[in-house]
């Protein structure tokens, strides 16, 4: 477990972050409002994300919430949206759910949503950019936004027509309704579902699975070439990408381990680190060191 000395930087009031076995599991820690989202908690989260995120002990995250449900939505008990900050700059101010969505997806590790209850309005857009989003058989959602004369946030209207459709991504945002797990597994929102009791540790499970055998770079990579590149007009730039990656294939420890470990039918050990030996040249990372737009600087 981490049990490293607070400091301003991970001070938390509305998450709680640990880390245990290569796993770190950040907490929305609302459950007296539901986990009702917060600028607090969209500032925390964006912290915890890229403390794991650098942390080249955490392989795997787990996002997840206390109590009952996993998140129903901005928090409305002060009776509007919380959206004044002080000394904020409207035309460069960042929406809160955005905060979370946008550090997801640029982020190298896998993220891992464990859900129970309500996950609506925010509490379902922060999860869009996950890898992964397990729900409970309890797990209700809704994209609740019409029905409160408000607009989407988190960048849902770019990563949900690329999960779910446009046909499907009209039904819920449109008409506002809230729906329950069978019809969001059905739909493609969800990867799995299961009883309420046991859906977190459905995620640890996973995380566990990715801990132990996949390779940190392959993975960064990859969910960066699907996240940059599944939009492209066509494979020609994912396959140039795809030739130079295997190029290298003969002088990348982590594919030499990975070959061996197979034949010789023991888990793997790999040695790279994403920190060291995610290529410089990937066109993701060469436009960022030339001053162009980071990952989901836009979303």
């Amino acid at each position: 477990m981490d049990t490293s000395t607070p400091t301003a930087e991970h001070t938390y009031s509305a998450i709680t972050y640990a880390v245990d076995e290569r796993i770190a599991t950040i907490t929305l820690n609302r459950p007296h409002a539901r986990n009702g989202y917060t600028l607090a908690m969209a500032d925390e989260l964006d912290l915890a994300l890229e403390r794991a995120d650098r942390d080249e002990d955490v392989r795997a995250v787990v996002l997840t919430g206390a109590g009952d449900h996993f998140c129903v939505g901005a928090d409305l008990s002060g009776g509007g949206f919380d959206v004044n900050e002080e000394g904020s700059d409207a035309d460069t101010w960042q929406e809160p759910a955005g905060r979370c969505s946008k550090r997801i997806f640029a982020m190298n590790k896998p993220v891992i949503a464990a859900m129970r209850g309500a996950a609506v309005g925010a509490g379902l857009t922060i999860t869009l950019a996950c890898d992964f989003r397990l729900g409970s058989n309890d797990s209700r959602f809704g994209l609740v936004f019409v029905r409160r004369g408000i607009f989407p946030e988190g960048g849902s209207a770019w990563y949900l027509p690329r999960l779910v459709g446009t046909t499907k991504a009209l039904d819920w945002m449109i008409t506002g309704r809230v729906f329950g797990a069978d019809e969001a597994l059905s739909s493609g929102l969800l990867t799995s579902v299961h009883p309420s009791d046991e859906v977190l540790e459905a995620a640890y499970e996973l995380a566990r699975d990715l801990r132990d055998n996949t390779a940190p770079v392959s993975v960064a990579v990859i969910r960066q070439m699907l996240n940059q590149l599944s939009g492209e007009p066509s494979p020609f730039v994912a396959h140039d990408v795809d030739s130079r990656l295997i190029a290298g294939l003969p002088t990348n420890a982590d594919a030499v381990e990975g070959v061996m470990s197979f034949l010789e039918k023991r888990p793997p050990a790999f040695a790279n680190t994403v920190e060291k030996d995610v290529p410089a040249w990937l066109p993701w990372l060469a436009d960022n060191a030339a001053g162009q737009t980071a990952p989901g600087e836009h979303v």
